[in-house]
């Protein structure tokens, strides 16, 4: 077994233990996402990316959401925090980050902010050729 191979099962184990684990307010924000039951978008909870393991993924929208503690507001987490968003947006993902107090207390807001990343249906279609539909 390669060093990658017990790298990604350590990574394997400890998101499994994360997602046994979940905070009440990660708990909230999962109901939410399973299941396809926000915008039909497939989240999965506890993903492994590079370094980090985020606490919810939408592979279809490159999208990270984390839902925050009260520690994430000390100086040294918040500079990690910092550093982990700039990483994983040089990584292409968007990253949004949540307070458990939102979540728990006001969880609209979670779809509703994820609703304004979506396009819209009609945003793909080109114009109709000229003379078409007239």
């Amino acid at each position: 077994m390669g060093d990658k191979s017990r790298f990604s099962s350590l990574w394997k184990q400890r998101s499994r233990e994360l997602r046994q684990n979940q905070t009440i307010a990660e708990q909230h924000a999962w109901y939410l996402l399973r299941d396809r039951q926000t915008l039909g978008l497939k989240f999965r909870r506890q993903v492994p990316i590079e370094d980090f393991i985020v606490d919810f993924y939408c592979d279809e929208l490159n999208l990270v959401v984390e839902i925050d503690g009260d520690v994430h507001d000390q100086d040294a987490q918040s500079n990690r925090d910092k550093s982990r968003d700039q990483r994983l947006c040089s990584l292409g993902y968007r990253v949004l980050r949540f307070p458990n107090a939102i979540i728990i207390n006001d969880p609209d807001v979670l779809i509703k902010t994820i609703r304004g990343l979506r396009p819209s249906p009609g945003a793909l279609r080109r114009p109709l050729p000229g003379g078409e539909g007239l």
